[in-house]
């Protein structure tokens, strides 16, 4: 146990202000923490290592509530962690967001009438580090007002110097190990931010289209004569694509297309003879069985083009548009070909039908525009052999997912997966290392252009000389890499790799915890379990923690499009960080489920973090109440007392001070982390405040005539507390660590040099847990509770003191309530307290009196000749009048079926549950009647 500081005086510790004030609190230990260093470890100070690489927010980003939770949660993990004497690294960063940064400067630059090519590269890249500098440390800061013990001396960023050169090893190695090729692939393209992007960087949205049908002629035939067909019929949600057909398939065992297989079609507006082909991909019973095929604009028809070795004709420009190959509607808007198209069709009577339909269209997540699939030379990381890899780390349990069910959705994703198109046509981002040889092309980039990959320009002028001579002349490729690249780097990158000799990568790599949302289990944990494995061959991470969502007050989900978001900060400002924290974490009810936080947005209050702000007065105060009576004195050394010496309230509570380190150190560390900061609140809200502290209120008061008994009695009670209050504050550290760390300094009285984030975790005292007390204990609250309730229903004054029995046939509970007289007497305001077995009970005269049952204790309050007992015996009457129509009325609504089968599940449980506690109200009235007769 921390020994407290002796030199404290009186008036610093019964001087905490008389109410908390979170803002001022939470900013000085926030600077105190980092101007000392307090989470900056050394990779060569003792303890088991332990790291966690926090996920890189956008730099362009701001806190949101999704921010805020995954902090909670991963802080929590992290401060546990220290407190046990592990050797803790948590290293925080943040990501260059290629396509969000692009986006923002581009917007600056057209409100000034130019573009990004008038500025030219250089200038631009200069313009995007000024914005970076100036803006991007927004959300570093907001992160900082959460409490974050994470080593900031370590923060990175993923486009910094080490990162860079990381992201061009990996690359090249890649490259050598024949995983990175450039080819000519359908892509995803977004023609609002002018780049590709990744099939994970797509969101499908479903949308209210349309699906057009219209007549493609045969070329006339003895088949086509012989059978009377004059064309086929097609179906499309995207007409304009048809310029750029070049045949229709149809399933090769459809029996009324399968013998104009090899047959001709006219494609209508353009005048192409196209062929029908035949391949089983076709799905004959869907619509009229024939499908048109443009490898250049879908994926299905491109896998079908390349089995039947179809040209592409591509109709489009990169910037959405319809291009010279699109004849008559060259210039032309997508969208606005579209109409154009199907007006044309109708025109020349082709066009036979127009239905609505709704079905899932690919947005760009970035662009917020529909991607489309076009034909592009790029670069591609081969997945199979990546994901193999994984898949055979995986079998052996790594990395492991807590909760398990996400564990299929990662190995789902690990098979039928496509190639990564890593390649973006931006600025802002990891330029690709890859140099053209453009003296063999003219001086142009061609797709036959060859190129150099390497590490630096020295490097590929050098390679480039070797192989085509001094004089070559070599151009960097334009394109920079996805964001997800230098992302699936993240945990050994920012450790030191390439350079695995670095302190940091040996003492902390693998890292041992990931904690993140179940919406990037694709984009980003499986790219760093891939990336790892070929560039470690070790899984990055031990285990993954995945948490849901912050829902909102109407369980929906947040989103800047709902307008439904919920404003972190001004939570922060209204009821402190701590709070907030605590909040968020208590609401889980288990790893991985979503939670809901209530918010009043009118009055911009939320009763969930305002509890939790209740929760840390409450602490604030007990705190207060105990530095007033420990004063100065050191009441350290509870060892020194014998357990006789005690007194039952000291064991209980000591018993249950310990049963909850065990509970609490089990929940941190299986990531049960609502149930640790349910189980701590329970115990500090009821055990320790509302109880423990009221049961030596007695024994604090100090008096002059105070006997030797009494003095030592006292002093074990404030050792009791003194011990009780340190361990729930390190206990209570993870979850609210500005107000434990303002607290515990008040009670140790200890310089602000000795932080409470770097104590160890309290000592588990295995001799002092006891359940057969906890338990005798739990009845003699109970029937605290009882005597309170049974005295507000007689309606007597705080100040009318009563007799009180108390009748059990358990010889344990009766000796526990024997030695506990005193306390019943004082907080019942009881005349007298009797303890009587049953049999005792029946020999009592008859008495009118109020009476309850709790478990195997009765409580009995003899009143007669204490109230008014006509007045009391209407008032009960009137409440079983009341229970009694609830009954009648609940009863005949779950009798009616139309009711039961057709009202809400949730409607029809809660009128059974209203039910069952009107019938228990109405039982428990009638017996209190009985005893107004004395028939108790």
């Amino acid at each position: 146990m921390i020994e407290r500081a002796k030199t404290t005086k009186l008036s610093e510790a019964s001087g905490l202000p008389k109410t908390y004030d979170p803002v001022g609190t939470e900013n000085r230990w926030q600077k105190a923490w980092e101007e000392k260093g307090a989470f900056k470890p050394d990779p060569s100070a003792p303890g088991e290592p332990f790291s966690v690489v926090i996920p890189p927010p956008n730099v362009t980003g701001s806190l949101h509530m999704g921010h805020a939770f995954n902090t909670a949660l991963i802080d929590t993990v992290v401060r546990y962690k220290r407190l046990k004497g592990n050797n803790v690294l948590c290293l925080p960063g943040t990501d260059h967001a290629s396509i969000a940064v692009q986006t923002i400067l581009e917007r600056q630059l057209k409100e000034e009438g130019k573009n990004r090519r008038d500025l030219g590269r250089a200038s631009f890249l200069e313009k995007a580090w000024e914005w970076k500098e100036k803006s991007g440390g927004r959300i570093v800061d907001q992160l900082k007002r959460l409490g974050y013990s994470v080593d900031w001396s370590r923060e990175r960023f993923t486009l910094d110097e080490g990162l860079s050169k990381a992201v061009s090893e990996a690359f090249v190695r890649l490259h050598e190990k024949g995983l990175i090729y450039r080819g000519e692939y359908l892509v995803n393209w977004c023609p609002a931010s002018g780049s590709a992007v990744s099939d994970l960087e797509v969101e499908m949205k479903e949308v209210d289209g349309h699906l057009w049908h219209f007549r493609y002629p045969l070329v006339t035939s003895s088949v086509s004569s012989a059978k009377q067909i004059s064309y086929l019929e097609v179906a499309t949600t995207r007409p304009e694509t048809m310029l750029g057909d070049v045949a229709v398939a149809v399933n090769p065992s459809d029996e009324r297309y399968k013998d104009l297989i090899g047959e001709k079609l006219t494609l209508p507006l353009v005048g192409r003879t196209i062929p029908i082909i035949g391949d089983p991909h076709v799905d004959k019973d869907f619509g009229t069985g024939c499908v048109k095929v443009t490898p250049a604009h879908d994926p299905n028809d491109f896998e079908i083009g390349q089995r039947h070795d179809l040209p592409q004709i591509t109709v489009m420009t990169k910037k959405g548009t319809m291009n010279h190959n699109a004849g008559q509607f060259e210039g032309l808007d997508r969208f606005q070909a579209r109409e154009a198209v199907v007006d044309s069709l109708k025109e020349i009577g082709l066009l036979t039908k127009i239905e609505a339909y709704k079905h899932s269209v690919p947005f760009s997540d970035r662009g917020k525009v529909p991607v489309e699939p076009l034909l592009s030379t790029q670069w591609f990381v081969k997945m199979d052999p990546l994901a193999t890899s994984c898949s055979e780390f995986f079998e052996k349990g790594q990395p492991k997912f807590i909760p398990n069910r996400w564990s299929k959705v990662y190995r789902d994703w690990l098979t039928d997966i496509r190639d990564w198109c890593i390649s973006r046509q931006l600025w802002w981002g990891h330029r690709i290392p890859a140099w053209f040889v453009i003296s063999q092309t003219d001086n142009k980039v061609v797709n036959e252009t060859p190129y150099i990959v390497a590490r630096t320009e020295d490097e590929a002028k050098k390679l480039a000389r070797e192989k085509y001579g001094d004089s070559v002349r070599i151009e960097q490729d334009e394109d920079v890499l996805d964001t997800w690249f230098s992302s699936g780097l993240w945990p050994f990158s920012t450790l030191g790799w390439p350079d695995e000799t670095h302190p940091d990568f040996q003492r902390w790599y693998p890292t041992n915890t990931l904690v993140t949302g179940f919406d990037i289990i694709f984009f980003w944990v499986a790219r760093m379990t891939m990336m790892a494995g070929v560039f470690t061959e070790r899984m990055p991470f031990a285990d993954v923690y995945i948490h849901g969502l912050v829902r909102d007050e109407q369980n929906r989900k947040m989103s800047k499009s709902a307008g439904n978001g919920i404003d972190p900060l001004l939570l922060i400002e209204r009821y402190g960080t701590d709070a907030l924290r605590f909040a968020l974490v208590r609401e889980v009810a288990g790893a991985g489920q979503d939670i809901r936080l209530d918010f009043d947005r009118k009055n911009q209050t939320s009763a969930t973090v305002e509890a939790s702000r209740n929760f840390a007065n409450k602490l604030w105060n007990a705190t207060r109440f105990a530095l007033i009576n420990l004063e100065d004195q050191d009441f350290t050394n509870l060892e020194k007392y014998d357990s006789s010496q005690l007194q039952l309230s000291d064991k209980w509570i000591l018993s249950r001070l310990a049963r909850v380190n065990r509970e609490t150190a089990n929940r941190y560390e299986n990531y049960a982390l609502g149930e640790a900061a349910k189980g701590l609140y329970e115990f500090a809200w009821n055990d320790f405040c509302d109880w423990y502290l009221e049961l030596i209120k007695r024994r604090l008061n100090t008096s002059e005539n105070i006997s030797p008994n009494q003095l030592l009695d006292q002093k074990i009670a404030k050792s009791v507390l003194y011990k009780v209050l340190s361990d729930l504050l390190i206990m209570l550290h993870p979850l609210m660590p500005h107000l434990t760390e303002e607290l515990w300094h008040g009670l140790t009285g200890l310089d602000e040099d000795n932080f409470l984030a770097l104590q160890p975790w309290p000592k588990l005292n295995e001799q002092d847990l006891n359940i057969d007390l906890e338990s005798s204990f739990s009845d003699l609250l109970a029937s605290i509770r009882l005597i309170r309730n049974l005295r507000a229903v007689a309606g007597l004054k705080p100040s009318q003191k009563v007799p009180v029995m108390l009748v059990s046939g358990k010889k344990v509970l009766q000796n526990t309530l024997k030695t506990s007289i005193n306390d019943i007497a004082v907080l019942t305001k009881a005349e007298e307290v009797q303890i009587l077995s049953p049999e005792q009970a029946k020999s009592l005269p008859s008495m009118k009196a109020l009476a309850g049952v709790s478990g195997e204790l009765e409580v009995v309050l003899p009143i007669e000749g204490l109230i008014d007992i006509a007045s009391l015996r209407s008032r009960l009457e009137k409440d079983l009048n009341k229970a009694q129509k609830e009954i009648d009325s609940l009863s005949g609504r779950l009798a009616n079926k139309n009711f039961v089968d057709k009202a809400p599940q949730e409607v029809v449980e809660e009128c059974r549950a209203n039910l069952t506690e009107s019938e228990a109200q109405v039982r428990l009235v009638k017996e209190r009647l009985m005893g107004l007769d004395g028939t108790l």
